[in-house]
């Protein structure tokens, strides 16, 4: 494997407006760490799919190969983060959306109304996760347990 490269974007119109802390993206990339991902502090953006896109597009560029988004994947006006990365998937990898929701309703019945995504873009693994501490506290081992092979198989690996 080339790169173990990963960034955490939380989506989030308080945190970035600065009025409430961002709880979620800090335990995504220490998991992501501890993994042996490269992973620097995670970015904060507003809620929305544009601007969910917009980050998403520019880390995929820039050659991260994990991206984990937290937060926006409900049913409030402005949860748009799976919008904004249906249009930077190239191909949908639903059975991880999936597998996270049902881990998810073991802890809480809430888990069902994520409406989070996960695929491949160009050679980067994207996975929405709710916004949630312990929402991605209980997803990130998942993640990180599939993520290299992930990788593998998006450089032509052997399954």
């Amino acid at each position: 494997m080339t790169s173990l490269t990963a960034a955490v974007v939380t989506v989030s119109d308080r945190s970035h407006r600065g009025a409430r802390e961002d709880a979620t993206g800090p335990v995504a990339v220490t998991a992501l760490r501890e993994a042996g991902f490269d992973c620097a502090d995670p970015v904060i953006i507003p809620d929305g799919a544009d601007a969910v896109e917009a980050e998403l597009r520019r880390l995929v560029a820039a050659g991260v190969r994990v991206i984990v988004t937290c937060g926006g994947t409900g049913v409030s006006a402005r949860d748009l983060t799976p919008e904004g990365t249906l249009r930077v998937l190239d191909r949908e990898i639903p059975g991880i959306a999936e597998r996270l929701r049902a881990d998810g309703a073991a802890e809480t019945p809430l888990a069902a109304l994520s409406r989070g995504r996960s695929g491949v873009a160009g050679d980067a693994l994207i996975v929405n996760l709710p916004g949630s501490p312990r929402a991605v506290a209980s997803g990130m081992p998942l993640l990180v347990s599939i993520a290299a092979h992930v990788l593998s198989q998006l450089e032509g690996g052997d399954h």
